[in-house]
């Protein structure tokens, strides 16, 4: 039995290898993700860490001079021309009044919130019109003889336990992220080409002719899809390596830098759901009745994985879907990454899973094949 599934699996292989575009297709997305995302995460840290000029107008500033000093001295200042953002600070004409008064003296921000260019510098000039409130308001109390701490009855201090390797929470998310889809899309188009593909080219018919099981048959298969599923997550780490090491992460205080390892832990983890990809790429192949309908039924599919990893990036939901399979092995690559504990029982709990979904699609797929409907796709 085994020498029969041995050169199976030697076939697949071999056949997958030949099909090079197929290959390709699976090695572009392990290659040109890290490149892209390298990229993103380049412009947006210089985004973030960025302290440029805020031009913005300001009507009556010679109401407010001081105001105007406070903000210039924060890189907010008056301007004229096309960089002058779409926000406007209307200072009340009895603005200098009411503050002698000890009145609240009145300033409208005047700009579009939904505009998401504008955001950001909105947040920017409300945070800076805030520390200038306090400011006043503590200068009023020293005015009375009054001890401005007795404003702040609480003296909240944070000390932050937080290493580099750990900071960087949405960008480790989003690096796990990629690096778990790639086992699903490096071999995504080989999966269908050797189970709808051969159907289409009636070789199917000649492999189940042979005196072979078609429980042999499918797991070789699988093997087969599941090695170039692995290659795929072997190249992205290469790249993602290098790639990542080239952006500049020490402009928000965090580092991200994938280790040998992360790389061993991560082809660990990565074994099964590789498994649970391919053999669930080859059932709904198999279901297709066309190589055209299983792309698309292929890329229905997929859709799971890519809601389970979004939720799990973005934190959602943590403690229902750290026993899933992609997700709990997300979070202990994240975990991983970040240098903290690493939540065994529901990875090896995920794991189990994975390899039943596994086990059970195997069986599927076999079952499927002693249907001649399946074999000759009427």
């Amino acid at each position: 039995m085994m020498t029969i599934f041995r050169t199976l699996f030697r076939k697949e292989l071999l056949d997958a290898s030949r099909d090079k575009r197929s290959v390709m297709a699976g090695l572009y997305y392990a290659v040109g993700t890290p490149l892209l995302m390298c990229l993103l995460f380049s412009v947006l840290l210089k985004q973030l860490s960025s302290s440029d000029e805020l031009l913005i107008s300001i009507d009556n500033a010679n109401a407010a001079p001081a105001l105007v000093h406070y903000l210039a001295n924060k890189d907010i200042r008056q301007g004229e021309g096309a960089e002058v953002k779409a926000i406007r600070l209307v200072v009340s004409t009895d603005f200098q009044q009411q503050l002698q008064q000890g009145r609240p003296a009145t300033v409208i921000i005047d700009a579009d919130r939904a505009d998401d260019q504008l955001q950001t510098a909105i947040r920017r000039l409300e945070r800076e019109l805030g520390r200038y409130n306090s400011e006043i308001a503590t200068l009023r109390l020293m005015a009375r003889g009054i001890d401005p701490q007795l404003m702040q009855p609480i003296d909240v201090q944070m000390q932050d336990q937080a290493t580099p390797d750990s900071r960087g929470g949405t960008f480790l998310g989003i690096a796990s992220l990629s690096i778990i889809l790639t086992l699903f899309y490096a071999a995504m188009n080989l999966a269908i080409d050797t189970s709808a593909g051969e159907r289409e080219r009636n070789s199917l018919t000649l492999l189940l002719s042979q005196p072979l099981s078609s429980l042999q048959l499918v797991l070789a298969k699988i093997a087969a899809i599941a090695c170039f599923s692995m290659l795929g997550l072997v190249v992205i780490l290469l790249v993602s390596k290098f790639t990542y090491g080239m952006v500049p992460w020490q402009q928000l205080g965090f580092n991200i830098s994938l280790d040998a390892d992360f790389m061993l832990f991560t082809l660990l983890v990565g074994l099964p759901l590789a498994l649970l990809s391919a053999s669930l790429q080859v059932m709904v192949s198999f279901v297709a009745k066309s190589f055209k309908e299983a792309q698309t039924y292929v890329t229905m599919v997929l859709l799971v994985p890519v809601a389970l990893s979004m939720v799990t990036t973005y934190n959602i939901a943590p403690d229902h879907l750290q026993w899933l399979p992609i997700a709990a092995q997300q979070q202990a690559m994240i975990g991983f990454l970040k240098g903290s504990a690493i939540a065994m029982p529901q990875l090896l709990v995920s794991s189990l899973l994975t390899l039943a979904i596994f086990a059970a699609c195997s069986y599927a797929s076999s079952r499927l094949l002693k249907s001649e409907k399946v074999v000759f796709g009427l």
